[in-house]
């Protein structure tokens, strides 16, 4: 690595707050007080938990502050909401506007704040201080003066074809997002685009910097969200080249189960996650349907103990019990996501949030973004006969294991390290597509490569060498059922 990444690591490392204020003083400079020819756009990389939603909220009210009026750019309605309600919780000085459509109204969550006006016409919005809509709402904006400044939110989930659809709307942009979530999602093909600079399924972030190459991301060094024992994993695993460290060290944070283990495989699975922050339940080898009876059974038996347990979490937040909406369990498939649900409510766990607080039980996709104190995770090759390039796709492990604030516990079928190897990485390689070198890899070609790596967009590696590097962690906190 560079002497610039290796001098950031080391500070984040003896004080996080310092390397995180640092970094943020730098990129709202860079934002709100650009340097004469500077490039018009300012990208963010941030590790799960780094703060950017914060980040995003100080940057919005700077530039008002300074007297700019602002559009804001998120990939979902639910995360307009999310961001609205935040923006203006910690923002009321501010005037804040919900640009929807006609047919998709905002959550009364977004629109309970006195400062919030929701409209589905552009010209009711135009006169306050920042508009949020998601990337397909505003593409269909016209008739407009540009805005100034633009920032745009989950920017790696964003395609460069919706990019391109918005772009005439403002003049400067701070584009923040995690470079180690899962890709944009497209419903056709497209292998007719590969290595194309004009690829329009390619991430946003990723064709903005192949055609800007003055443009250098900044980095958010701290995960907020994940303990010590995960950041080390999380950052070895899926951002070897933007590296970052945890917030907080070994013991700030303890999960402790009360009362005495029943001694099945599920309660020494969660006294192992307790101690070390990971487990690994791990059934007998097999191949199974995608809804694996036994797996399913296995990870809903863990999160009915885990409530049973009466387990305490004990962090810089204080002293809480963990209770079902401190709960999550990741899965790969919405069928999965489907018989976990079915599974929990025979055990009499709440699964519906709308009925009070609930164990959150979703696929990848849905998890992104959230964070609980707790995650059980199914493995996305558990039980497999074949390695997809779906069920390798580095973003879906990423997320997954990625969620909590204390310790996850993934359930998985004995066998994936042995399918992993009989089943390698057969894609065909794209001239000029961005690059995904597996670790260690940079010594052989030369350290020239790393800076040309940072600037295409190869920010980890491939889902073979990180399902590997998981499961080598995962190996030393077994627990076989």
């Amino acid at each position: 690595m560079t002497s610039t990444v290796s001098s950031v690591d080391t500070t984040a490392a003896t004080d996080p707050g310092a390397a995180a204020d640092a970094a943020v003083a730098a990129i709202l400079d860079a934002t709100v007080r650009p340097a004469p020819g500077a490039p018009r756009g300012v990208v963010v990389d941030s590790p799960p938990g780094a703060g950017k939603s914060t980040l995003v909220v100080r940057a919005a009210q700077e530039l008002v502050g300074a007297g700019e009026r602002l559009m804001i750019v998120a990939q979902t309605n639910s995360q307009v909401d999310d961001l609205v309600d935040r923006l203006a919780s910690k923002a009321p000085e501010l005037t804040i506007g919900r640009l929807h459509a006609a047919d998709t109204p905002p959550t009364a969550e977004a629109v309970r704040h006195p400062n919030v006006t929701a409209s589905a016409k552009p010209g009711d919005l135009l006169a306050l201080d920042a508009v949020i809509s998601t990337a397909a709402k505003w593409q269909w904006v016209r008739d407009v003066e540009p805005w100034r400044h633009a920032i745009v939110d989950e920017a790696y989930q964003m395609r460069s074809d919706a990019l391109l659809a918005v772009a005439r709307l403002f003049e400067r942009a701070l584009f923040v997002g995690d470079p180690g979530q899962l890709d944009p999602f497209t419903v056709v093909g497209t292998e007719q685009w590969s290595g194309l600079s004009h690829d329009p399924s390619s991430s946003a972030v990723v064709t903005l910097l192949a055609h800007n190459p003055a443009i250098r991301p900044h980095r958010l060094p701290v995960s907020w969200r994940l303990p010590a024992s995960a950041a080390p994993l999380v950052s070895e695993a899926f951002y070897p080249y933007t590296p970052f460290h945890a917030g907080t060290g070994p013991g700030d944070r303890l999960l402790l189960p009360g009362g005495r283990a029943d001694g099945s495989a599920v309660d020494a699975a969660i006294d192992e996650a307790a101690e070390y922050g990971w487990a690994l339940l791990e059934l007998p080898a097999r191949y199974t349907v995608r809804t694996d009876p036994q797996a399913v059974a296995a990870v809903a038996a863990t999160v009915r103990r885990l409530l049973d347990r009466g387990v305490l979490a004990v962090s810089e937040q204080g002293r809480r019990p963990l209770t079902a909406e401190r709960i999550a369990v990741g899965t790969a498939h919405r069928d999965q996501a489907a018989a976990v649900r079915a599974a929990l409510l025979e055990l009499g766990v709440p699964v519906d949030a709308t009925t009070g607080p609930a164990v959150a039980v979703d696929t990848a996709n849905r998890l992104q973004g959230r964070e609980y104190d707790v995650t059980v995770v199914l493995h996305p090759l558990s039980g497999r006969h074949d390695a997809t390039a779906f069920h390798l796709e580095t973003g879906r492990l990423c997320v997954l294991a990625s969620r909590h604030r204390h310790a996850c516990i993934v359930v998985a079928r004995a066998g994936i390290a042995e399918l992993l190897d009989e089943h390698p990485a057969t894609d065909p390689v794209q001239l000029g597509s961005a690059v995904r070198i597996p670790q260690g890899w940079e010594e052989r070609i030369g350290g020239e490569v790393i800076p040309l790596l940072e600037r295409v967009g190869a920010q980890f590696p491939d889902g073979w060498e990180a399902n590997h590097r998981v499961l080598a962690e995962l190996a030393e906190h077994r627990v076989r059922l």
